[in-house]
């Protein structure tokens, strides 16, 4: 096992990834930037080291920065956490030139699942159902629109290297397509640098539907389940439950099955997610592979009582998983809120600031991921993620209910948030009912904003569709 790890990342993945190595008697190691230099993470560390100014290309994404700490401090492996470096293969490269584990999937893997046209081609190749759209990258726009003409409108233009829905446009009119596709490019070489394309068909409406996957050295692939990430807004996933409701006994074994197969078709080992759309109808569509832990990775450890990040290092150490197929037998319903510095009334503007009286939920069944406490600065530099609120229960109706609770305690004085939309969510018929889909944000804010101003009536109604609701819960 390794005995020192530094965690290249910040705020409340960072305190994740420091309380697991404690919990394996491993020396935590942390990196900061100057904004940071009060983070609750730093706080906590022995060891802490300031590696560059406040902008993230000149902190938490300098490699030659953190691998000179890593070095210096002794450190045996680095964990990436996810963003910043985490899905970098030329970083995992580097680690690996420096006689440094990294903490997720090899370079090679990254680079061949990092790039969605390449993947598209792997998934096909085993037998894992893809949307339909181009073969490989699209060279320019006048060649898209005519390969665009023969999948059929609507379609998605998508970044190769993307991610977090960056370098994505959706074109439902031949004559915006050209347009659109320089705009997608332009944004993808700002984001990722690089400007490579491809086409899909575009799924109206779907389900986004991910399964956890945890792969060793030594053969073995286990999957954790589904999670339903189908509350979004502007790409960027809100809410996330598990087990999904759109998931019938034989459809979820098969999706689960087709999450396999990819993982053992990329050579996959380590913690990553095998991300489908599920239309209408049933059908489900291989779209991506992340290939590092998940925001959202704590419904899947409630659920079947294991700890991914504990797995990731001891995987990373050539160990053998700590449980097998058999042994992931998920129970109850969990469900994650992402708490945001941001204000829903104004196209979710980030807004950081200073967080002066902080109360956090508690109770059975209630989790907190964070960064924050009382008196600290949110800086303008980063995602405007700041806790991550997780609750469980023997079923669904239950954990909606629990959610709510947990949200009214919820207090960050001093910072607009997103608490009031999350909590209005919780109330909505959609949501109760769990019909619905990716396009629920965008169908339903400004009714959603409006209960956040008191309307009365209007969360009646939805606290009425609980109660019809209840019948129906499993």
């Amino acid at each position: 096992m390794f005995k020192r790890i530094l965690i290249a990342n910040r705020g409340e993945i960072a305190v994740r990834i420091f309380r697991a190595c404690r919990e394996l008697d491993i020396e935590p190691v942390v990196v900061y930037s100057e904004a940071d230099r009060e983070a609750l993470h730093v706080q906590l560390a022995e060891h802490a080291y300031c590696i560059g100014p406040a902008p993230s290309a000149e902190s938490y994404l300098n490699v030659d920065a953190i691998l000179t700490v890593a070095k210096a401090a002794h450190c045996d492996a680095i964990h990436p956490g996810y963003g910043f470096l985490s899905e970098n293969a030329d970083f995992a490269r580097r680690c690996a030139e420096e006689g440094i584990a990294f903490i997720g999937p090899s370079a090679e893997v990254i680079e061949q699942m990092g790039n969605k046209a390449a993947a598209r081609e792997l998934m096909k190749s085993a037998g894992v159902p893809v949307v339909p759209g181009s073969d490989g990258s699209v060279p320019d726009a006048k060649t898209g629109a005519k390969i665009a003409e023969e999948i059929g409108y609507p379609v998605l233009i998508k970044a190769a290297a993307g991610g977090g829905g960056r370098g994505m446009r959706r074109v439902f009119d031949p004559a915006q397509f050209e347009d659109l596709f320089e705009e997608a490019r332009a944004e993808s070489r700002a984001c990722f640098n690089d400007d490579e394309m491809y086409l899909e068909k575009l799924v109206l409406n779907p389900h986004h539907i991910e399964f956890q996957i945890m792969a060793d050295a030594h053969g073995n692939v286990v999957e954790l389940g589904e999670r339903d990430c189908s509350i979004q807004r502007r790409g960027q996933k809100m809410i996330e439950e598990t087990p999904s409701r759109q998931l019938t006994p034989e459809l979820r074994a098969e999706m689960g099955a087709a999450a396999v197969r990819a993982a053992r078709a990329a050579g996959y080992v380590n913690a990553g997610t095998i991300e489908f759309v599920l239309d209408p109808s049933g059908a489900f569509y291989f779209i991506e592979m992340n290939t590092r832990i998940q925001v959202e990775h704590p419904i899947t450890e409630i659920v079947t009582a294991t700890d991914l990040v504990r797995e990731q290092i001891r995987v990373a150490a050539g160990l053998t998983l700590s449980f097998t197929q058999d042994d992931i037998r998920p129970h109850g319903h969990a469900i994650e809120c992402r708490i945001n510095a941001e204000d829903p009334s104004r196209n979710f503007l980030p807004v950081p600031g200073h967080v002066g009286f902080l109360h956090l939920p508690g109770g059975a069944g209630v989790r907190v991921d964070s960064g924050l406490y009382a008196g600290c600065e949110l800086p303008p530099y980063y995602d405007s993620l700041i806790a991550k609120l997780i609750v469980w229960a023997p079923t669904r109706l239950e954990a909606i209910r629990r959610m709510r609770r947990a949200l009214e305690e919820t207090i960050v004085d001093g910072l607009t948030t997103n608490i009031d939309l999350l909590h209005q969510i919780m109330y909505h018929p959609q949501f109760v009912r769990g019909t619905y889909d990716t396009s629920f944000i965008d169908a339903n804010l400004e009714t959603l904003l409006a209960w956040s101003a008191g309307v009365d009536e209007e969360l009646a109604e939805g606290a009425a569709a609980t109660d019809a609701a209840k019948e129906g819960e499993a």
